[in-house]
């Protein structure tokens, strides 16, 4: 039996069931009361908009519980295993299953495989449900709660530089004869950064020229005069692909249409770190929960009766926490490019995946 990696089939589902049983407990614990928090702090700004009612927060609601779970379902794992391996110990399980010629690899076995199992439907649901949810709610939020936009090629808030001079514009849409953006601010600028004209617009449509701002109010800084021309010309050389670039967020993009926006910044020649780290991290997000069962595993060995139970708990919650800080670090780090995309995204589950195997064969093995 020592020579096989799993134990007995009847063992291995009794550990499966048992594990799965207190992820899915965690979760939805953790997911509730983060929900209602979440609430209490945006109900109000979500019903203060005219028109919304009770049925807009269970929308809001909607949206974000794939979120928490996208975020939260790692740390699920790793308290859940928590939970099941001091379970084992109190009841002298772990002393039996070693007792009857298992490793500590073996007992683990089954929690590994199970968790393998959570990261890849973890994949799946990112790609499928939580991508589709980031985009929605982040266009509801830079709505203000308001009234979503209508067409899939709508995007969010536009914020571009074009030489010393500014564009800003509430959402754009790349269909119909041509594109347009709409609640329209141009910044004209002097070089030294001095803003001499402000132009707002309701719509700007896009010709050979730049952009054509309709029914514009120009307010004239040295003058302090207002006028309100048919049209102004504005952003020469602000382009749609531009836009469409400047609005891409990894969140809301699934793995293959992130990996056509990296080649389309690479080829606008534009700095692609932050994608790169963002899509790395699509794959090694999930993987963390494999390293739950190692990295908690120190909570479900010793003797349950030597008084060290809770301090062993402690180390392997620790231990675990330790890893989402580093993960969120070096992500951060790579998105500016302070590491290489692909060094930060895996370099701490590959850290923490050696941590927690010196941990375990050093104390167990």
């Amino acid at each position: 039996m020592t020579l096989d990696f799993f134990p007995s089939r009847t063992l291995t589902l009794y550990l499966a069931k048992m594990f799965s049983l207190r992820i899915i407990a965690v979760l939805v614990m953790l997911v509730l009361v983060l929900m209602m928090l979440d609430l209490l702090s945006t109900s109000g700004e979500i019903l203060a908009v005219p028109g919304n009612t009770e049925a807009d927060l269970w929308l809001y609601a909607s949206l974000r519980i794939p979120l928490l779970i996208q975020r939260f379902l790692p740390y699920s794992v790793l308290l859940a295993t928590i939970i099941t391996l001091v379970t084992l110990n109190q009841n002298s399980e772990v002393i039996a299953m070693k007792a009857a010629g298992l490793s500590a690899h073996q007992v683990l076995a089954p929690l590994i495989l199970t968790a393998l199992v959570v990261a890849a439907g973890t994949f799946a649901f990112n790609e499928r449900v939580v991508t589709r949810a980031a985009a929605e709610l982040n266009a509801w939020e830079k709505s203000k709660f308001g009234a979503l936009p209508q067409t899939k090629e709508d995007s969010g808030v536009i914020y571009l530089i074009d030489g010393p001079d500014i564009l800003t514009a509430r959402s754009y849409n790349a269909g119909g004869p041509a594109p347009t953006l709409r609640d329209v601010t141009f910044y004209r600028r002097s070089p030294n950064g001095e803003i001499t004209q402000q132009i707002d617009a309701p719509l700007a449509v896009r010709g050979r020229d730049g952009w054509s701002m309709q029914t514009p109010r120009v307010f004239t800084v040295g003058t302090a005069s207002l006028s309100e021309p048919a049209e102004v010309i504005v952003a020469k050389g602000i382009t749609p692909q531009d836009i469409e670039l400047a609005s891409v967020d990894p969140t809301a993009q699934p793995l293959w249409r992130l990996d056509d926006s990296i080649a389309a910044y690479r080829a606008a020649g534009r700095d692609t770190d932050e994608l790169q780290a963002n899509y790395w991290h699509k794959i090694s997000g999930p993987l963390s929960a494999v390293l739950m069962p190692l990295l908690g595993a120190v909570a479900g060995f010793g003797l349950a009766r030597s008084g060290q139970l809770f301090v062993r708990a402690m180390i392997g919650m620790a231990l675990g926490f330790a890893y989402f800080v580093l993960d969120n670090a070096a992500l951060a780090m790579g998105n500016f490019g302070g590491y290489p995309p692909f060094l930060a995204a895996w370099a701490p589950f590959f850290l923490f995946l050696l941590i927690g195997e010196t941990v375990l064969v050093r104390t167990e093995e």
